[in-house]
């Protein structure tokens, strides 16, 4: 049997890849192929690719090959009526025909198709006409999904959350064409709410066999954030789907979908791939596909028992009532890896390399080219790494191993794969013993996190403390440090949102900074020298690797502040937390002599001046209102930075939090002149240096003293956010304000300036405590 597969792509690489396992397959042609589909026993690619004016060689090719049976990969060749030309020349094609590929060609088709067969799906209306589509939003109180009706690559689905995103939504998709063709007629529907679940189905027209049921992840980011992919993992079988939901969904959807197929005289053969919304009220479609998934493919082939090649052959010869399709028990899971920038701009070309693949992974190629003996980037999602495993818990996890032993330049991946499925995990035991590893937590992965980070604590060892971790608690000797009459001093805080974009990211050292940060910032304001520090890392599933980075970027902020790590927390808490999201901690402790405690109100006039220590950028603080802005402008993470160039949009916002320890403590030492110091962290300049304040004195800043860094001029322009409003929410390039005498300002200034950039931006004046902003509309 020679079989001929058309397409580029991931699922059609592990359609090859499954049909090179079978006795009955002889040859396979892929065309064109990839750089992975090349390596699979068995198969060649073929020069040719799937344009509608390339059919006639296609049919050409699969004539002169004797090919038996041809499998078209992707939705738009089917849509263009590429199995008419194989049927011509007597050569079985395994997809539906162009009368019935309208069913994925047209939304709109789709829609009163289950309007007629009485297939539950979204309350919906068609429309060709913008202004009655206009209209129609306007008139309705729910919120409302609007679809390209026709072929958009997977990402014409537009989910707005209020009414005013999806009149801009409506705009995009119909006047200013961000689909193309496929915008000019638009399906706007109810949008519904619940769990989402993916069903491949195999149809000869009349029986039906479905694959396990699958979850798939179309946002770009963890969290479900991000703009709409054309899929960036998916696992299977979903949990979520019960017998009892996949028996009301055959009921209602799969077996009604067919049959109303056959009463409107439309043939179908082929993979029927259903999107099910699972509502309160039951299951409802969400859209149809006439061909095999992408990433659910490479995720449920792993899992099929039968012979693929059998159950192709048995649909196109209208027989497929003689074939039971068997599933090994198990889980699969499937993480992509897209090129920086995907699904916006994104470069070609660079270079993948592979390390040792643990057993049970399979790499299937998508965006990727054989070029002079290597293999590179061609696309935006470039790989899927697949594994299978007797746990859906040991299948990702695996599937992870994977990704870690690949790499090309900017590559990009989700590492929240299958969270839904843990967080909503069935608690029957079955009869099984229960573990706390079947509990989510795994001890045995948290000693090894520990010994991963047993060096890079140890060198934040300092005088009074060994830093070691593993025991208790941890120990520090006061005496040590020559104090005479300290006072402890003793701060507490944590990072905030600014995780999601790390998680997002997968870069966690940087964090682990700004945890060190917002805690010593806020001790040596009091004029106190950090002495150790304790951190606290909660997370939902313990990648070792993550908690390693994060732990090491804590002891690199320990190590700039001068202070020991001597202990911390490492909790795993399933349930509480989603995947391998995690939240963080810190406590630090220092000391200052009694007599040197700050702030100095009583010595506090009018005239002193007011010295501003530059940050390195938004800090820890206001990611809320950041993430907010960067998601209004659909800014990827990936992409450069428009404030700065030289950088992407997730780095630049990465920038740990500025440590003023050494340089603060520096500048005590060497002047008396020093009367208050103000962190500047959530509340801005405004509300955090009347902190500092005696009752009757004000602070006055004059905005004009120091040049407003490009981020911030980029933020407030792009959110349109009121100065009076971003000025309590972000430091606006001020990290730390320095109360200083009219006397030592020009010595002070001059000490901070050898190690940082030092704006003198204000005075005190005669008041109640309070801070005012003058010139806040020069920012604009």
């Amino acid at each position: 049997m020679k079989v001929l597969i058309i397409g580029n792509g991931g699922r059609e690489h592990a359609l090859a890849w499954k049909l090179s396992q079978s006795d009955k397959v002889e040859k396979i042609f892929v065309a064109p192929g990839n750089g992975g589909t090349v390596l699979v026993p068995k198969t060649v690619n073929v020069p040719i690719g799937f344009s509608k004016d390339e059919f006639e060689k296609l049919s050409l090719f699969a004539v002169n090959e004797q090919v038996d049976v041809v499998i078209p990969g992707p939705e738009q060749p089917l849509v263009d009526g590429i199995t008419s030309y194989f049927e011509k020349v007597g050569i079985p094609v395994f997809g539906p025909s162009e009368k019935a590929s309208v069913m994925e060609g047209s939304k709109s088709f789709s829609k009163d198709f289950m309007k007629k067969h009485n297939i539950p799906t979204a309350a919906y209306e068609n429309f060709t006409d913008y202004d009655l589509a206009k209209k129609y939003i306007e008139g309705v109180d729910t919120k409302v999904v609007i679809k390209a009706s026709g072929l958009a690559a997977g990402k014409g689905v537009l989910m707005p959350e209020t009414k005013e995103e999806a009149l801009n939504c409506l705009d995009q998709v119909m006047k200013s064409k961000a689909f193309g063709a496929a915008g000019d007629e638009v399906v706007i529907e109810e949008c519904l709410e619940g769990d989402e679940i993916s069903i491949l189905a195999i149809s000869d027209g009349y029986t039906i066999r479905s694959f396990p049921p699958a979850q798939d992840h179309k946002r770009a980011l963890n969290g479900d954030l991000g703009l709409n992919t054309g899929g960036m993992g998916a696992y299977a079988p979903a949990p979520i789907a019960t017998p009892e939901v996949l028996d009301v969904i055959s009921k209602t959807i799969l077996e009604p979908t067919i049959k109303g197929l056959r009463m409107d005289r439309i043939s179908f053969r082929g993979v029927l791939f259903v999107g099910i919304m699972l509502t309160k009220s039951g299951p409802k479609v969400l859209e149809y596909n006439v061909r095999f998934g992408d990433p659910e493919t490479q995720t449920v082939l792993g899992l099929l028992k039968t012979d693929l090649a059998e159950i192709i052959l048995a649909t196109v010869e209208n027989r497929l009532d003689s074939i039971d399709i068997e599933i090994e028990k198990g889980y699969g899971a499937t993480v992509v890896m897209a090129a920086g920038g995907y699904p916006e701009a994104y470069e070609k070309g660079d270079e993948i390399t592979v390390g040792t693949l643990p057993k049970n992974v399979e790499v299937f190629h998508a965006g990727t080219a054989a070029v002079d003996h290597k293999v590179v980037t061609a696309g935006g999602r470039v790989l899927a790494v697949t594994a299978w495993a007797s746990t859906l818990r040991e299948a990702v996890d695996l599937a992870y191993k994977g990704v870690a032993e690949i790499s090309f330049k900017h590559a990009h991946y989700r590492t929240d794969i299958a969270h839904r499925a843990f967080k909503d995990a069935d608690k029957s035991t079955n009869g099984k013993s229960i573990t706390y590893e079947d509990a989510g937590v795994s001890v045995d992965a948290g000693n090894r996190f520990v010994e991963q980070i047993k060096a890079k604590v140890k060198s934040t060892r300092r005088k009074g403390a060994d830093a070691s971790i593993g025991g208790f608690g941890g120990v520090f000797d006061l005496k040590a440090c020559e104090f005479r009459d300290p006072l402890l001093v003793s701060a507490t805080d944590g990072v905030g949102t600014k995780l999601k974009l790390a998680q997002a990211l997968d870069k966690h050292d940087t964090v682990g900074i700004d945890l060190v940060a917002m805690n010593v910032n806020d001790l040596v304001v009091q004029g106190a020298e950090p002495l150790f520090f304790l951190d606290y890392f909660a997370s939902g599933h313990l990648v070792a690797k993550t908690a390693a980075d994060f732990v090491s970027g804590v002891a690199d902020g320990c190590i700039e502040s001068g202070c020991a790590l001597v202990g911390g927390e490492t909790a795993e808490m399933p349930g509480l937390y989603e995947g391998t999201d995690y939240d963080c901690n810190g406590t630090s402790v220092g000391a200052v002599e009694r007599d040197s405690i700050l702030p100095l109100t009583d010595k506090m006039q009018a005239g002193d001046v007011l010295l501003g220590l530059a940050s390195s950028g938004i800090h820890s603080n206001g990611f809320s209102l950041v993430r907010k802005i960067i998601e209004f402008a659909k800014l990827d993470l990936n992409s450069t930075a428009p404030w700065d160039s030289t950088t992407t949009v997730g780095l630049s916002l990465l920038t740990p939090t500025k440590i003023y320890v050494k340089a603060i403590l520096d500048a005590l030492k060497q002047s008396t002149g020093i009367r208050g110091l103000a962190h500047i962290t959530g509340g801005g300049i405004v509300e955090n240096v009347p902190r500092v304040l005696p009752s009757h004195l004000n602070a006055v800043v004059d905005t004009k003293n120091w040049p407003l860094p490009e981020i911030f001029k980029w933020l407030a322009k792009a959110g349109n956010v009121p100065p009076s409003d971003i000025s309590k929410t972000l430091n606006m390039g001020i990290g730390m304000v320095v109360v200083v005498s009219a006397e030592d300002a020009t010595k002070i200034k001059e000490i901070f300036s050898e190690t940082q950039t030092v704006y003198e931006i204000g005075k005190l004046v005669s008041g109640t405590g309070k801070c005012e902003m003058l010139n806040l509309d020069s920012w604009y």
